[in-house]
């Protein structure tokens, strides 16, 4: 970590970082977590995080979401749409550039509990959402992720 308490290349980066996140959909609801860290501390989001070298995106979406909050899912499908989250400073310039290639899952086991990346977790129905601080595009991506799992999921936890 640099002195800003960020990764190298995560501030000011020289091209986009490609990120993953995941939406565990149990009856009816998804899963959401707090950020406890910058960009955007304290709004609510899906557990995810950067793909690592090597990785699958959906390998990457699963070990973030046991890493952040402890939960096991299972991944249905391919990644959903992927967000661009740009941020810049007062002068103009790329603060933050993530591509995020979000991805519908169930959830299979262990209840969720905050982990170092979370300051809070809860599971919410997607009306819910609509009325809580989130990140950018999250409401759209939510959406498809239920469209999703509707089919897999049935009458357990249909929208």
């Amino acid at each position: 970590m640099n002195e800003a308490g960020q990764e190298d290349g995560r501030l000011f980066p020289a091209r986009p970082l490609i990120g993953v996140s995941i939406a565990v959909i149990r009856g009816g609801r998804v899963l959401l977590a707090a950020r406890a860290n910058e960009p955007m501390r304290g709004v609510w989001t899906l557990p995810g995080g950067l793909v690592e070298a090597g990785e699958t995106l959906a390998a990457g979406a699963l070990r973030e979401l046991q890493e952040e909050v402890g939960v096991r899912a299972e991944v249905v499908g391919p990644s959903l749409t992927p967000t661009e989250i740009i941020l810049r400073d007062e002068a103009g310039r790329i603060r933050h550039h993530y591509v995020i290639h979000p991805h519908a899952a169930l959830w299979r086991a262990i209840e969720p509990a905050p982990g170092p990346e979370a300051l809070a977790v809860r599971w919410a129905r997607l009306d819910e959402v609509e009325g809580l601080q989130t990140t950018p595009g999250l409401i759209d991506t939510l959406r498809e992720a239920f469209s999703r799992v509707g089919s897999v999921e049935g009458s357990e936890g249909s929208v």
